[in-house]
Protein backbone atom coordinates (compact mmCIF):
# COMPACT_ATOMS: atom_id res chain seq x y z
CA UNK A 1 0.00 0.00 0.00
CA UNK A 2 2.94 2.35 0.49
CA UNK A 3 3.98 2.08 -3.11
CA UNK A 4 0.43 3.10 -4.51
CA UNK A 5 0.08 6.04 -1.89
CA UNK A 6 3.79 7.16 -2.95
CA UNK A 7 2.46 6.66 -6.59
CA UNK A 8 -0.55 8.61 -6.29
CA UNK A 9 1.34 11.21 -4.16
CA UNK A 10 3.95 11.89 -7.39
CA UNK A 11 1.22 11.89 -9.98
CA UNK A 12 -0.79 14.47 -7.44
CA UNK A 13 2.08 16.10 -7.30
CA UNK A 14 2.57 16.08 -11.04
CA UNK A 15 -0.66 17.27 -11.65
CA UNK A 16 -0.32 20.12 -9.09
CA UNK A 17 2.74 21.54 -10.92
CA UNK A 18 0.57 21.26 -14.21
CA UNK A 19 -2.96 23.16 -12.89
CA UNK A 20 -0.15 25.81 -11.25
CA UNK A 21 1.64 26.55 -14.87
CA UNK A 22 -1.66 26.30 -16.13
CA UNK A 23 -3.24 29.35 -13.58
CA UNK A 24 -0.10 31.34 -14.07
CA UNK A 25 0.46 30.95 -17.96
CA UNK A 26 -3.25 30.37 -19.67
CA UNK A 27 -5.56 31.39 -17.01
CA UNK A 28 -4.34 35.08 -15.88
CA UNK A 29 -5.71 37.16 -18.98
CA UNK A 30 -8.65 34.49 -18.77
CA UNK A 31 -10.33 35.18 -15.28
CA UNK A 32 -10.93 37.67 -13.11
CA UNK A 33 -8.34 38.38 -10.27
CA UNK A 34 -10.57 36.84 -7.18
CA UNK A 35 -10.75 33.38 -9.39
CA UNK A 36 -7.47 33.06 -10.24
CA UNK A 37 -7.18 33.59 -6.72
CA UNK A 38 -9.50 30.71 -6.04
CA UNK A 39 -7.74 28.98 -8.55
CA UNK A 40 -4.23 29.02 -7.26
CA UNK A 41 -5.49 28.15 -3.55
CA UNK A 42 -7.05 24.85 -5.63
CA UNK A 43 -3.38 24.66 -7.00
CA UNK A 44 -1.28 25.41 -3.66
CA UNK A 45 -3.50 22.71 -1.18
CA UNK A 46 -3.46 20.16 -4.06
CA UNK A 47 0.39 20.22 -4.01
CA UNK A 48 0.41 20.56 -0.23
CA UNK A 49 -1.51 17.35 -0.02
CA UNK A 50 0.76 15.56 -2.63
CA UNK A 51 3.38 15.99 -0.29
CA UNK A 52 1.12 14.26 2.57
CA UNK A 53 0.35 11.26 0.41
CA UNK A 54 4.20 10.98 0.28
CA UNK A 55 4.52 11.20 3.99
CA UNK A 56 1.54 8.61 4.61
CA UNK A 57 3.12 6.43 1.90
CA UNK A 58 6.09 6.97 4.55
CA UNK A 59 4.11 6.20 7.69
CA UNK A 60 2.42 2.82 5.74
CA UNK A 61 6.11 1.92 5.46
CA UNK A 62 6.61 2.14 8.96
CA UNK A 63 3.62 1.54 10.41
CA UNK A 64 1.98 -1.10 8.23
CA UNK A 65 -2.38 -0.68 7.92
CA UNK A 66 -4.70 1.21 9.69
CA UNK A 67 -4.07 5.05 10.70
CA UNK A 68 -2.22 5.66 8.12
CA UNK A 69 -3.91 4.20 5.25
CA UNK A 70 -6.94 5.73 6.27
CA UNK A 71 -4.74 9.17 6.13
CA UNK A 72 -3.95 8.23 2.36
CA UNK A 73 -7.37 8.00 1.39
CA UNK A 74 -8.76 11.21 3.29
CA UNK A 75 -5.28 12.96 1.85
CA UNK A 76 -6.65 11.51 -1.45
CA UNK A 77 -10.69 12.59 -1.21
CA UNK A 78 -9.73 16.18 -0.02
CA UNK A 79 -7.81 16.77 -2.79
CA UNK A 80 -10.19 15.80 -5.53
CA UNK A 81 -12.99 17.75 -3.15
CA UNK A 82 -10.98 20.48 -2.10
CA UNK A 83 -9.14 21.65 -4.95
CA UNK A 84 -11.44 19.58 -7.56
CA UNK A 85 -14.31 21.97 -6.12
CA UNK A 86 -12.20 25.23 -6.07
CA UNK A 87 -11.08 24.46 -9.83
CA UNK A 88 -14.11 23.75 -11.13
CA UNK A 89 -15.26 27.24 -9.45
CA UNK A 90 -12.91 29.07 -11.06
CA UNK A 91 -13.49 28.09 -14.27
CA UNK A 92 -17.14 27.72 -14.41
CA UNK A 93 -18.45 30.72 -12.02
CA UNK A 94 -20.86 27.81 -10.36
CA UNK A 95 -20.81 29.38 -6.92
CA UNK A 96 -22.56 26.40 -5.72
CA UNK A 97 -19.09 24.81 -5.82
CA UNK A 98 -17.75 27.15 -3.13
CA UNK A 99 -20.52 24.72 -0.91
CA UNK A 100 -18.61 21.05 -1.15
CA UNK A 101 -14.84 22.89 -0.92
CA UNK A 102 -15.19 22.45 2.76
CA UNK A 103 -15.92 18.72 2.76
CA UNK A 104 -12.77 18.76 1.47
CA UNK A 105 -10.97 20.39 3.75
CA UNK A 106 -13.10 18.45 6.69
CA UNK A 107 -11.52 15.37 4.66
CA UNK A 108 -7.42 17.47 4.65
CA UNK A 109 -7.83 17.65 8.55
CA UNK A 110 -9.36 14.11 9.42
CA UNK A 111 -6.33 13.02 7.24
CA UNK A 112 -3.68 15.20 9.31
CA UNK A 113 -5.53 13.75 12.81
CA UNK A 114 -5.72 10.04 11.26
CA UNK A 115 -1.83 10.40 9.82
CA UNK A 116 -0.95 11.77 13.86
CA UNK A 117 -2.57 8.68 15.26
CA UNK A 118 -0.88 6.53 13.18
CA UNK A 119 2.50 8.15 14.30
CA UNK A 120 1.63 8.20 17.86
CA UNK A 121 0.20 4.40 18.14
CA UNK A 122 2.40 3.01 15.99
CA UNK A 123 -0.96 1.35 13.74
Amino acid sequence: MDRVFFALGALSALVAVAAGAFGAHALRERLAPEMLAVFEVGARYHMYHALAMLAAAWAIGRWPGGAAVTAGWLFVAGTLVFSGSLYLLSLTGQRWLGAVTPLGGLAFILGWAALAWAALRGA
